[in-house]
């Protein structure tokens, strides 16, 4: 069985190895994002990461690639602008893109996050949750997929989540509501990309322990039958698997 697992995990590296990915929200050195990105560059990729901050410069000193096969970029993905300006920036430093993980969300480094109870939800919240939740997948995959098209291959990775598309809890409608519509597009994708060799999956995971868990959050993680939340680096091992061939 050992055996059988080296070769499955081999063909899923071989999936990815010299191909062009970018993953968002990688900012956090225990977060989904960067656990992503380490994987993908470990298996080969070529590999460019972002966040809204100058720490995802020492995070790019800390991915397993030699320099001329990664890069590290500052945007806020929530502004169309700045989405498309990575893209592009990403084309010029490699070439190409052929595999997307959308994981910017849930929070944004240096600014305060809200999340009220549905009758206290104010328009600025609401929007706000929508833009860092929903629009950062929206402008970078709108901006991402004629470099796509053009190759006839892509893989697109939304990081989505259990909250909204299955379940939900306290002040947590904004951000369900994102989630649960990042789900829907990520239908909408893989209809109408899958016959020009471009996929689209969505990864929903649930409790994940990281630097930004609070204690709430971990009692929480401890309820279901595994009595211990998830980590990072088993979403990011899902990311891998979706960005193989």
């Amino acid at each position: 069985m050992k055996h059988k697992g080296r070769e499955a995990a081999d063909r899923v590296a071989a999936g990815v190895q010299g191909r062009v990915a970018l993953v968002t929200g990688a900012g956090a050195r225990d977060g989904i994002g960067f656990a992503a990105a380490k994987l993908l560059a470990a298996a080969g990729a070529k590999v460019a990461i972002t966040s809204t901050t100058k720490r995802i410069f020492e995070r790019l000193k800390e991915l397993p690639a030699e320099d001329e096969s990664k890069a590290a970029f500052i945007a806020d993905l929530s502004v169309d602008r700045q989405a498309r300006a990575l893209v592009a920036d990403v084309k010029k430093r490699f070439g190409r893109l052929d595999i997307l993980v959308n994981n910017a969300g849930m929070l944004q480094t240096g600014r305060a996050n809200k999340a009220s109870r549905v009758e206290r939800i104010s328009d600025e919240e609401w929007r706000r949750t929508l833009a860092i939740n929903l629009d950062t997948c929206f402008f970078v995959t709108r901006a991402a997929i004629p470099l796509m098209l053009k190759k006839k291959y892509g893989r697109i990775v939304n990081v989505s989540s259990v909250s909204g598309p299955l379940v939900t809890f306290p002040s947590g409608g904004a951000y369900g509501t994102a989630k649960a519509a990042m789900v829907g597009y990520t239908r909408s994708l893989a209809l109408e990309l899958a016959s020009h060799g471009i996929t689209a999956n969505a990864i929903a995971p649930g409790w994940i322990e990281t630097g930004s868990s609070t204690e709430t959050e971990r009692r929480a993680g401890r309820a279901p039958p595994a009595r211990r939340s998830g980590r990072p680096e088993e979403v990011g091992a899902v990311a891998l698997f979706l960005a193989g061939e």
